[in-house]
């Protein structure tokens, strides 16, 4: 069975993103899908754009700000071409801490972002707060099913 690729990107401060990511990465072969995990910083938007499946996990930082591994792929992405992301199909987990009032504001931005620049969300994004591992853990499964049954 070959096996279809999917990019799991992390936009990460304190390592909750990457956490995810790489748990996501670790179930995704039981999908029959092979993950790539990449830091925001460590992917081009290229590589993004001309991927069929993305997982994009994002923390907020500070007062709503994207982390700083994911500031530039976010600015090159919003100066892109509005159908830049037409190829891809994306799920985004925000998370967040509603103690702040930009809640969640950095996985707000991509999931807008790619929808905007032509990308097909296969799942609703999810916003978490402090303590997300069992919602979040029932987010990867159901979205890596939905990446699973893309042709």
């Amino acid at each position: 069975m070959s096996h279809e690729k999917i990019l799991i990107l992390f936009g990460t401060e304190t390592g909750n993103s990457e956490e995810l990511a790489d748990q996501s990465g670790r179930l995704a072969s039981e999908y029959g899908l092979e993950a790539i995990i990449k830091g925001m910083d460590e992917v081009t938007f290229d590589e993004v754009s001309s991927s069929k499946r993305v997982l994009i996990f994002c923390s907020t930082w500070g007062d709503g700000e994207q982390p700083y591994n994911a500031q530039d792929l976010f600015d090159v992405t919003t100066e892109s071409e509005n159908n830049s992301m037409s190829n891809i199909n994306f799920a985004v987990l925000a998370l967040g801490d509603t103690a702040f009032d930009m809640f969640c504001e950095s996985g707000k931005e991509w999931d807008n972002i790619l929808q905007e620049k032509g990308g097909n969300r296969v799942n609703d994004r999810i916003d978490c707060d402090t303590d997300y591992e069992d919602e979040a853990d029932i987010w990867i499964l159901a979205t890596l099913e939905l990446m699973r049954e893309i042709e």
